[in-house]
């Protein structure tokens, strides 16, 4: 059976979508499923390519016992092909995502990607999406990461389940 590949995206991919691909990371490493996913995450902006995540959100992160590895890196057509799913944070992201999407077909022999919004897999909170913390204080980076344990938790259940 092949992994399942996810990508998560945000605006600048060092904030919100660098933390839930750690958090999904952590909680598959949790319950030794790590083999059966691959997980990444990239920006709708070029902004902040090649730089690690915030360092707000590193501490945060952090705190929690969760690791945040990547670098930030633009989405690009391929990745519809490349990955499962695609879950973003919020709906422009979504709505970027999805113009990509009609601009381009993934290759021959490739289907496209499910594209969905995080918080579609939410059980405590009730939100459309994880606010940007980016502006914000460092409460901001707690709320972000409280959302996305709920979100990856509920999506890591959904997953296992099919």
């Amino acid at each position: 059976m092949s992994p399942q590949r996810l990508l998560f995206v945000c605006l600048g991919n060092i904030c919100r979508s660098p933390a839930a691909e750690g958090v999904f990371l952590h909680l598959v490493a949790r319950e030794g499923l790590a083999d059966r996913f691959v997980v990444d995450s990239a920006g709708t902006g070029s902004w902040h390519v090649g730089k690690p995540a915030d360092r707000r959100m590193l501490a945060a992160a952090d705190k929690r016992g969760i690791v945040l590895p990547s670098r930030a890196r633009q989405i690009e057509a391929a990745d519809l092909g490349r990955f499962d799913r695609i879950l973003t944070m919020d709906n422009d992201n979504l709505a970027a995502v999805e113009a990509l999407a009609r601009q381009g077909r993934p290759a021959p022999g490739t289907e496209q990607a499910l594209i969905e919004p995080i918080t579609r897999h939410c059980r405590q909170f009730r939100t459309q999406e994880v606010p940007d913390p980016y502006y914000g204080g460092e409460d901001g980076f707690e709320q972000v990461l409280d959302l996305l344990e709920d979100a990856c938790g509920g999506l890591l259940d959904d997953l296992k389940s099919r």
